[in-house]
Protein backbone atom coordinates (compact mmCIF):
# COMPACT_ATOMS: atom_id res chain seq x y z
CA UNK A 1 0.00 0.00 0.00
CA UNK A 2 1.16 3.22 -1.05
CA UNK A 3 0.61 6.47 -0.39
CA UNK A 4 0.26 9.72 -2.74
CA UNK A 5 -0.48 13.51 -0.92
CA UNK A 6 -3.26 12.09 1.22
CA UNK A 7 -4.64 9.59 -1.13
CA UNK A 8 -4.25 5.00 -0.23
CA UNK A 9 -3.65 3.32 -3.50
CA UNK A 10 -3.97 0.28 -3.03
CA UNK A 11 -2.10 -2.80 -5.88
CA UNK A 12 -4.41 -4.71 -7.60
CA UNK A 13 -2.86 -8.21 -7.39
CA UNK A 14 -4.23 -11.14 -9.75
CA UNK A 15 -3.60 -14.96 -10.09
CA UNK A 16 -2.70 -16.90 -12.87
CA UNK A 17 -2.98 -19.96 -12.61
CA UNK A 18 -2.36 -22.74 -14.57
CA UNK A 19 -1.38 -26.18 -15.11
CA UNK A 20 1.73 -26.11 -15.11
CA UNK A 21 2.40 -22.36 -14.00
CA UNK A 22 1.25 -20.79 -10.95
CA UNK A 23 2.17 -16.83 -10.91
CA UNK A 24 1.02 -14.15 -9.16
CA UNK A 25 1.04 -10.78 -11.38
CA UNK A 26 1.00 -7.26 -9.41
CA UNK A 27 -0.25 -4.44 -11.38
CA UNK A 28 1.10 -1.05 -11.14
CA UNK A 29 -1.69 1.21 -10.42
CA UNK A 30 -0.74 4.82 -11.59
CA UNK A 31 -1.13 8.09 -10.02
CA UNK A 32 -0.89 10.97 -12.12
CA UNK A 33 -0.07 12.95 -9.20
CA UNK A 34 2.88 11.61 -8.29
CA UNK A 35 4.35 9.56 -11.83
CA UNK A 36 7.59 10.15 -12.75
CA UNK A 37 8.47 12.10 -15.71
CA UNK A 38 10.25 9.06 -16.54
CA UNK A 39 7.46 6.98 -16.59
CA UNK A 40 5.16 9.10 -19.19
CA UNK A 41 4.76 7.40 -22.34
CA UNK A 42 2.25 9.76 -24.03
CA UNK A 43 3.98 12.25 -26.57
CA UNK A 44 4.96 15.48 -25.12
CA UNK A 45 2.81 18.40 -27.10
CA UNK A 46 4.16 22.06 -28.29
CA UNK A 47 2.49 24.97 -27.32
CA UNK A 48 0.56 26.94 -29.70
CA UNK A 49 2.38 29.63 -28.86
CA UNK A 50 5.90 28.50 -29.38
CA UNK A 51 4.60 27.32 -32.91
CA UNK A 52 3.76 30.86 -33.51
CA UNK A 53 7.03 32.40 -32.43
CA UNK A 54 8.93 29.63 -34.65
CA UNK A 55 6.96 30.60 -37.47
CA UNK A 56 7.52 34.51 -37.11
CA UNK A 57 11.18 33.93 -36.40
CA UNK A 58 11.12 31.52 -39.90
CA UNK A 59 9.52 34.31 -42.18
CA UNK A 60 11.71 37.14 -40.59
CA UNK A 61 15.01 34.98 -41.55
CA UNK A 62 13.56 33.71 -44.68
CA UNK A 63 11.45 35.51 -46.54
CA UNK A 64 13.65 38.65 -47.03
CA UNK A 65 16.54 36.32 -48.93
CA UNK A 66 13.65 34.75 -51.02
CA UNK A 67 12.07 38.29 -51.91
CA UNK A 68 15.57 39.64 -52.60
CA UNK A 69 16.46 36.37 -54.55
CA UNK A 70 12.96 36.80 -56.35
CA UNK A 71 12.94 40.73 -57.18
CA UNK A 72 16.57 40.83 -58.95
CA UNK A 73 15.90 42.96 -62.44
CA UNK A 74 17.35 41.44 -65.27
CA UNK A 75 18.72 43.39 -68.24
CA UNK A 76 19.04 42.80 -71.97
CA UNK A 77 22.71 43.72 -73.02
CA UNK A 78 20.84 46.67 -74.97
CA UNK A 79 19.39 48.30 -72.01
CA UNK A 80 21.65 47.89 -69.35
CA UNK A 81 23.53 49.96 -71.75
CA UNK A 82 21.62 52.66 -72.44
CA UNK A 83 20.62 52.68 -68.47
CA UNK A 84 24.50 53.14 -67.62
CA UNK A 85 24.78 55.63 -70.59
CA UNK A 86 21.72 57.44 -69.01
CA UNK A 87 21.42 57.86 -65.23
CA UNK A 88 25.42 56.66 -64.40
CA UNK A 89 25.97 59.82 -62.09
CA UNK A 90 29.73 59.89 -63.47
CA UNK A 91 27.64 61.63 -67.02
CA UNK A 92 25.56 63.90 -65.03
CA UNK A 93 28.98 65.12 -63.56
CA UNK A 94 30.20 65.67 -67.07
CA UNK A 95 26.67 67.24 -67.99
CA UNK A 96 27.38 69.65 -65.32
CA UNK A 97 31.01 70.49 -66.54
CA UNK A 98 28.62 71.47 -70.13
CA UNK A 99 26.47 73.83 -67.94
CA UNK A 100 29.34 75.20 -65.57
CA UNK A 101 31.27 75.94 -69.55
CA UNK A 102 28.03 77.52 -70.79
CA UNK A 103 27.98 80.08 -67.47
CA UNK A 104 31.54 81.01 -68.06
CA UNK A 105 31.06 81.59 -71.70
CA UNK A 106 27.90 84.04 -70.73
CA UNK A 107 30.03 85.45 -67.89
CA UNK A 108 32.46 86.55 -70.41
CA UNK A 109 30.02 87.76 -73.33
CA UNK A 110 28.53 90.08 -70.90
CA UNK A 111 31.59 91.51 -70.23
CA UNK A 112 32.31 92.50 -73.56
CA UNK A 113 28.26 94.37 -73.58
CA UNK A 114 26.83 97.48 -72.53
CA UNK A 115 25.66 97.63 -68.20
CA UNK A 116 23.81 100.03 -66.52
CA UNK A 117 24.38 100.84 -62.97
CA UNK A 118 22.52 103.30 -60.54
CA UNK A 119 24.07 104.79 -57.48
CA UNK A 120 22.12 106.51 -54.48
CA UNK A 121 23.51 108.08 -51.30
CA UNK A 122 22.64 110.81 -48.98
CA UNK A 123 24.75 113.54 -47.60
CA UNK A 124 24.92 115.18 -43.93
CA UNK A 125 27.31 118.12 -43.47
CA UNK A 126 27.31 120.87 -40.80
CA UNK A 127 27.96 123.49 -40.41
CA UNK A 128 26.49 124.12 -43.71
CA UNK A 129 28.63 126.91 -45.27
CA UNK A 130 26.36 130.10 -46.55
CA UNK A 131 27.16 132.76 -49.46
CA UNK A 132 24.55 135.86 -49.40
CA UNK A 133 22.51 134.73 -46.43
CA UNK A 134 21.65 131.12 -49.16
CA UNK A 135 22.91 127.80 -47.81
CA UNK A 136 25.99 126.69 -50.78
CA UNK A 137 24.82 123.26 -49.86
CA UNK A 138 21.71 122.10 -48.43
CA UNK A 139 22.52 120.49 -44.95
CA UNK A 140 20.76 117.04 -46.53
CA UNK A 141 21.58 116.52 -49.73
CA UNK A 142 20.37 113.10 -51.65
CA UNK A 143 22.54 112.62 -55.23
CA UNK A 144 21.54 109.43 -57.32
CA UNK A 145 24.12 108.78 -60.02
CA UNK A 146 23.50 107.04 -63.25
CA UNK A 147 26.00 104.68 -65.02
CA UNK A 148 25.76 103.57 -69.02
CA UNK A 149 29.23 101.60 -69.47
CA UNK A 150 29.90 100.84 -73.62
CA UNK A 151 32.40 98.92 -74.63
CA UNK A 152 33.67 99.85 -78.14
CA UNK A 153 36.93 98.00 -78.35
CA UNK A 154 38.06 95.55 -75.92
CA UNK A 155 40.05 92.88 -78.12
CA UNK A 156 41.04 90.75 -75.23
CA UNK A 157 37.39 90.39 -73.87
CA UNK A 158 36.28 89.56 -77.16
CA UNK A 159 39.23 86.52 -77.79
CA UNK A 160 37.96 85.50 -74.39
CA UNK A 161 34.51 85.08 -75.99
CA UNK A 162 35.52 83.12 -78.16
CA UNK A 163 37.90 80.79 -76.02
CA UNK A 164 34.96 80.49 -73.54
CA UNK A 165 33.25 78.76 -76.58
CA UNK A 166 36.17 76.76 -77.39
CA UNK A 167 35.92 75.37 -73.72
CA UNK A 168 32.09 74.82 -74.01
CA UNK A 169 33.12 72.33 -76.91
CA UNK A 170 35.96 70.71 -74.84
CA UNK A 171 32.97 70.00 -72.25
CA UNK A 172 30.62 68.24 -75.05
CA UNK A 173 33.38 66.10 -76.11
CA UNK A 174 34.09 65.08 -72.59
CA UNK A 175 30.56 64.06 -72.11
CA UNK A 176 30.87 61.76 -75.04
CA UNK A 177 33.83 60.21 -73.58
CA UNK A 178 32.83 59.80 -70.20
CA UNK A 179 29.48 57.94 -71.82
CA UNK A 180 31.75 55.75 -73.69
CA UNK A 181 34.25 54.53 -70.82
CA UNK A 182 30.34 53.98 -68.92
CA UNK A 183 29.22 52.43 -71.46
CA UNK A 184 32.19 50.01 -71.82
CA UNK A 185 32.45 49.50 -68.25
CA UNK A 186 28.74 48.18 -67.90
CA UNK A 187 29.39 46.23 -71.42
CA UNK A 188 32.43 44.03 -69.73
CA UNK A 189 30.08 43.79 -66.40
CA UNK A 190 27.49 42.47 -68.19
CA UNK A 191 29.68 39.91 -69.92
CA UNK A 192 31.59 39.08 -66.55
CA UNK A 193 27.71 37.81 -65.36
CA UNK A 194 27.29 35.42 -68.41
CA UNK A 195 30.57 34.36 -68.22
CA UNK A 196 30.91 33.84 -63.75
CA UNK A 197 27.55 32.12 -64.66
CA UNK A 198 28.47 29.60 -67.17
CA UNK A 199 31.42 28.47 -64.87
CA UNK A 200 29.06 28.44 -62.08
CA UNK A 201 26.48 26.16 -64.16
CA UNK A 202 30.28 24.07 -65.25
CA UNK A 203 31.20 23.79 -61.64
CA UNK A 204 27.36 22.66 -60.26
CA UNK A 205 27.40 20.05 -63.32
CA UNK A 206 30.92 18.92 -62.11
CA UNK A 207 29.92 18.57 -58.62
CA UNK A 208 26.30 16.76 -59.37
CA UNK A 209 28.97 13.94 -61.40
CA UNK A 210 31.19 13.83 -58.54
CA UNK A 211 28.33 13.04 -56.10
CA UNK A 212 27.13 10.22 -58.47
CA UNK A 213 30.56 8.91 -58.44
CA UNK A 214 30.74 8.91 -54.92
CA UNK A 215 27.50 7.91 -54.01
CA UNK A 216 28.52 4.69 -56.08
CA UNK A 217 31.66 4.71 -54.67
CA UNK A 218 29.90 4.34 -51.50
CA UNK A 219 28.01 2.06 -51.96
CA UNK A 220 30.11 -0.23 -53.10
CA UNK A 221 32.04 0.00 -50.27
CA UNK A 222 28.93 -0.40 -48.27
CA UNK A 223 28.41 -3.75 -49.71
CA UNK A 224 31.47 -4.72 -49.11
CA UNK A 225 32.66 -4.77 -53.09
CA UNK A 226 34.87 -1.13 -53.14
CA UNK A 227 37.39 -0.01 -50.49
CA UNK A 228 37.26 2.62 -48.39
CA UNK A 229 39.99 4.46 -49.89
CA UNK A 230 37.90 4.92 -53.21
CA UNK A 231 35.22 6.10 -51.50
CA UNK A 232 37.35 9.10 -49.67
CA UNK A 233 38.81 10.22 -52.97
CA UNK A 234 35.56 10.26 -54.12
CA UNK A 235 34.42 12.84 -51.43
CA UNK A 236 37.46 14.42 -51.23
CA UNK A 237 36.60 15.40 -54.88
CA UNK A 238 33.07 15.91 -54.22
CA UNK A 239 34.13 18.45 -51.27
CA UNK A 240 36.53 20.35 -53.67
CA UNK A 241 34.00 20.83 -56.13
CA UNK A 242 30.97 21.87 -53.84
CA UNK A 243 34.01 25.07 -52.75
CA UNK A 244 34.67 25.79 -56.28
CA UNK A 245 30.61 26.13 -56.62
CA UNK A 246 30.72 28.50 -53.83
CA UNK A 247 33.55 30.52 -54.96
CA UNK A 248 31.41 30.12 -58.46
CA UNK A 249 28.47 31.62 -57.13
CA UNK A 250 29.89 34.56 -55.57
CA UNK A 251 32.25 36.06 -58.25
CA UNK A 252 28.44 35.94 -59.85
CA UNK A 253 26.99 37.97 -57.39
CA UNK A 254 30.04 40.38 -57.70
CA UNK A 255 29.28 40.90 -61.17
CA UNK A 256 26.02 41.38 -60.95
CA UNK A 257 26.32 44.14 -58.18
CA UNK A 258 29.04 45.91 -60.63
CA UNK A 259 26.61 45.89 -63.15
CA UNK A 260 24.11 47.50 -60.32
CA UNK A 261 26.06 50.07 -59.62
CA UNK A 262 26.76 51.45 -63.27
CA UNK A 263 23.26 51.46 -64.07
CA UNK A 264 22.33 53.25 -61.42
CA UNK A 265 19.91 50.86 -59.56
CA UNK A 266 19.66 49.97 -56.24
CA UNK A 267 20.24 46.52 -56.20
CA UNK A 268 22.07 43.55 -57.92
CA UNK A 269 21.30 43.45 -61.92
CA UNK A 270 21.29 40.06 -63.54
CA UNK A 271 22.16 39.70 -67.22
CA UNK A 272 19.49 38.54 -69.47
CA UNK A 273 20.43 37.61 -73.02
CA UNK A 274 24.03 36.71 -74.64
CA UNK A 275 25.28 39.74 -76.88
CA UNK A 276 26.27 39.72 -80.17
CA UNK A 277 29.18 41.68 -81.20
CA UNK A 278 28.96 42.46 -85.45
CA UNK A 279 32.96 42.58 -85.41
CA UNK A 280 35.47 40.43 -87.36
CA UNK A 281 39.16 40.18 -87.46
CA UNK A 282 39.12 41.85 -91.24
CA UNK A 283 37.48 45.35 -90.41
CA UNK A 284 39.17 47.37 -91.58
CA UNK A 285 40.24 50.85 -89.60
CA UNK A 286 39.47 53.43 -91.77
CA UNK A 287 38.78 57.21 -90.42
CA UNK A 288 39.17 55.92 -86.98
CA UNK A 289 40.59 58.84 -85.55
CA UNK A 290 38.01 60.79 -86.72
CA UNK A 291 35.04 58.89 -84.83
CA UNK A 292 36.76 58.05 -81.87
CA UNK A 293 35.84 60.30 -78.76
CA UNK A 294 38.59 60.42 -77.50
CA UNK A 295 40.56 61.55 -80.07
CA UNK A 296 37.98 64.01 -80.74
CA UNK A 297 37.76 64.96 -77.56
CA UNK A 298 42.21 65.65 -77.62
CA UNK A 299 42.03 67.26 -80.89
CA UNK A 300 39.33 69.77 -79.36
CA UNK A 301 41.70 70.69 -76.18
CA UNK A 302 44.53 71.15 -78.64
CA UNK A 303 42.43 73.63 -80.82
CA UNK A 304 41.21 75.52 -78.09
CA UNK A 305 44.63 75.86 -76.73
CA UNK A 306 46.18 76.41 -80.10
CA UNK A 307 43.85 79.57 -80.29
CA UNK A 308 44.46 80.75 -76.84
CA UNK A 309 48.23 81.00 -77.87
CA UNK A 310 47.21 82.90 -81.02
CA UNK A 311 45.33 85.66 -79.43
CA UNK A 312 48.07 86.39 -77.30
CA UNK A 313 49.18 89.37 -79.37
CA UNK A 314 46.08 91.02 -78.52
CA UNK A 315 47.16 91.87 -74.77
CA UNK A 316 48.58 94.40 -76.31
CA UNK A 317 45.80 96.50 -78.07
CA UNK A 318 44.12 99.27 -76.32
CA UNK A 319 40.88 99.76 -75.34
CA UNK A 320 38.33 101.86 -75.94
CA UNK A 321 35.04 102.47 -73.64
CA UNK A 322 32.64 104.99 -73.78
CA UNK A 323 30.77 105.79 -70.59
CA UNK A 324 27.30 108.50 -69.77
CA UNK A 325 26.75 109.62 -66.18
CA UNK A 326 23.62 111.05 -65.17
CA UNK A 327 23.02 112.82 -61.86
CA UNK A 328 20.03 114.09 -59.77
CA UNK A 329 20.41 116.14 -56.60
CA UNK A 330 17.78 116.98 -53.99
CA UNK A 331 17.59 119.71 -53.14
CA UNK A 332 19.85 121.25 -55.35
CA UNK A 333 22.67 123.22 -54.35
CA UNK A 334 23.43 127.48 -54.34
CA UNK A 335 26.47 126.78 -58.06
CA UNK A 336 25.00 123.31 -58.31
CA UNK A 337 22.11 122.36 -61.07
CA UNK A 338 19.91 119.70 -59.32
CA UNK A 339 19.67 117.74 -63.00
CA UNK A 340 23.28 117.14 -64.74
CA UNK A 341 25.20 114.69 -67.12
CA UNK A 342 28.66 113.65 -68.10
CA UNK A 343 29.98 111.71 -70.78
CA UNK A 344 33.45 110.49 -71.32
CA UNK A 345 35.55 108.46 -73.40
CA UNK A 346 38.33 106.46 -71.69
CA UNK A 347 41.24 105.46 -73.81
CA UNK A 348 43.59 102.76 -72.15
CA UNK A 349 46.62 100.92 -74.05
CA UNK A 350 49.28 99.10 -71.53
CA UNK A 351 52.18 99.62 -71.94
CA UNK A 352 54.68 98.16 -69.43
CA UNK A 353 54.21 95.19 -67.21
CA UNK A 354 57.00 93.84 -66.48
CA UNK A 355 57.09 91.05 -68.32
CA UNK A 356 53.66 89.19 -67.64
CA UNK A 357 52.38 89.09 -71.09
CA UNK A 358 55.55 87.46 -72.08
CA UNK A 359 54.95 84.60 -68.94
CA UNK A 360 51.56 84.12 -69.68
CA UNK A 361 52.32 83.29 -73.42
CA UNK A 362 54.95 81.20 -72.14
CA UNK A 363 52.35 79.37 -69.70
CA UNK A 364 49.79 78.63 -72.68
CA UNK A 365 52.49 77.54 -75.30
CA UNK A 366 53.59 74.52 -73.19
CA UNK A 367 50.01 73.70 -72.49
CA UNK A 368 49.48 73.39 -76.30
CA UNK A 369 53.02 71.35 -76.00
CA UNK A 370 51.80 69.18 -73.69
CA UNK A 371 48.33 68.28 -75.17
CA UNK A 372 49.84 67.78 -78.69
CA UNK A 373 52.23 65.15 -76.83
CA UNK A 374 48.98 63.86 -74.62
CA UNK A 375 47.58 63.73 -78.62
CA UNK A 376 50.04 61.85 -80.35
CA UNK A 377 50.38 59.18 -77.52
CA UNK A 378 46.72 58.57 -77.57
CA UNK A 379 46.56 58.43 -81.67
CA UNK A 380 49.48 55.74 -81.32
CA UNK A 381 47.39 53.61 -78.63
CA UNK A 382 44.54 54.03 -80.58
CA UNK A 383 46.14 52.10 -83.85
CA UNK A 384 48.07 49.53 -81.48
CA UNK A 385 44.88 48.96 -80.09
CA UNK A 386 43.01 48.40 -83.24
CA UNK A 387 45.50 46.06 -84.59
CA UNK A 388 45.83 44.03 -81.11
CA UNK A 389 42.04 43.78 -81.14
CA UNK A 390 41.85 42.61 -84.68
CA UNK A 391 45.13 40.07 -83.92
CA UNK A 392 42.51 38.81 -80.24
CA UNK A 393 39.54 38.24 -82.06
CA UNK A 394 41.09 36.30 -84.67
CA UNK A 395 43.39 34.10 -82.04
CA UNK A 396 40.92 33.55 -79.69
CA UNK A 397 38.35 32.57 -82.14
CA UNK A 398 40.93 30.25 -83.17
CA UNK A 399 41.55 28.95 -79.51
CA UNK A 400 37.80 28.73 -78.78
CA UNK A 401 37.80 26.33 -81.17
CA UNK A 402 39.90 23.97 -80.11
CA UNK A 403 38.67 24.32 -76.44
CA UNK A 404 35.37 23.56 -77.33
CA UNK A 405 36.81 20.04 -79.24
CA UNK A 406 38.87 19.58 -76.18
CA UNK A 407 36.03 19.87 -73.79
CA UNK A 408 34.21 17.13 -75.85
CA UNK A 409 36.48 14.67 -75.97
CA UNK A 410 37.23 15.07 -72.24
CA UNK A 411 33.35 14.28 -71.79
CA UNK A 412 33.56 11.15 -73.93
CA UNK A 413 36.73 10.32 -71.73
CA UNK A 414 34.86 10.54 -68.78
CA UNK A 415 32.06 8.43 -70.18
CA UNK A 416 34.49 5.68 -71.12
CA UNK A 417 36.53 6.04 -68.06
CA UNK A 418 33.00 5.41 -65.57
CA UNK A 419 31.54 2.44 -67.81
CA UNK A 420 35.05 0.73 -67.30
CA UNK A 421 35.26 1.67 -63.73
CA UNK A 422 32.19 0.48 -62.67
CA UNK A 423 32.97 -3.19 -64.99
CA UNK A 424 35.90 -3.27 -62.32
CA UNK A 425 38.15 -2.67 -65.23
CA UNK A 426 39.65 0.36 -63.55
CA UNK A 427 39.92 2.19 -60.30
CA UNK A 428 38.16 5.43 -59.48
CA UNK A 429 41.36 7.32 -60.05
CA UNK A 430 41.28 7.31 -63.72
CA UNK A 431 37.69 8.52 -62.93
CA UNK A 432 38.88 11.33 -61.01
CA UNK A 433 41.61 12.59 -62.76
CA UNK A 434 39.00 12.38 -65.90
CA UNK A 435 36.73 13.99 -64.42
CA UNK A 436 39.33 16.95 -63.23
CA UNK A 437 40.25 17.38 -66.87
CA UNK A 438 36.56 17.64 -68.21
CA UNK A 439 35.64 20.36 -65.68
CA UNK A 440 39.21 21.73 -66.51
CA UNK A 441 38.40 21.89 -70.38
CA UNK A 442 34.84 22.63 -70.17
CA UNK A 443 35.98 25.71 -67.90
CA UNK A 444 38.90 26.84 -70.56
CA UNK A 445 36.50 26.53 -73.30
CA UNK A 446 34.11 28.47 -71.08
CA UNK A 447 36.93 31.77 -70.93
CA UNK A 448 37.44 31.49 -74.27
CA UNK A 449 34.20 31.65 -75.30
CA UNK A 450 34.73 35.08 -73.00
CA UNK A 451 37.77 35.66 -74.34
CA UNK A 452 36.12 36.10 -77.90
CA UNK A 453 33.34 38.28 -77.23
CA UNK A 454 35.73 40.54 -75.49
CA UNK A 455 38.03 40.72 -78.22
CA UNK A 456 35.31 41.65 -80.27
CA UNK A 457 33.99 44.00 -78.17
CA UNK A 458 37.37 45.44 -77.42
CA UNK A 459 37.77 46.12 -81.44
CA UNK A 460 34.43 47.49 -81.51
CA UNK A 461 35.84 50.25 -78.75
CA UNK A 462 39.03 50.30 -80.89
CA UNK A 463 37.08 51.63 -83.89
CA UNK A 464 35.02 53.73 -82.18
CA UNK A 465 31.75 51.99 -83.60
CA UNK A 466 30.72 51.15 -79.50
CA UNK A 467 28.88 52.23 -77.79
CA UNK A 468 27.08 54.27 -80.50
Amino acid sequence: MRRCEGATVRPMVRRCEGPTVRATVHHRTHCRTCEPSHFRTHPRTVAPSHLRTALIVLCYLVLPTLVSAQSMERMTFAVAVDRATTNNPTIAQAAAGIMRAEAILQQVYASSRPSINATFNTNVIDPVTRFGGSSINPRTQTQTLGGLTIPLLTPVAWAQRVQASDQVLVAQFNETDVRRQIGVAAAQAYLAIITNRRVLELNERSRDNAKAHYDFANQRYQGGIGSRLNALRAQQELSGDEARVEAARLAVRRAQEALGVLVAADGPVDAADEPIFDATADDAPTGVLDTRPDLRLLSARQSAAERVVGDSWKDYLPSVTAVFSPQILAPSGLFVQSRSWRASVLFSVPLLDSGFRDGAKRERQALVDTVKFQRANVERQATSEIRTAREAVASTERGLVQAQQAAAQSNEVVRITDIAFREGATTNIEVLDAQRQARDAETQAAIDEDAVRRARLELLVALGRFPQ
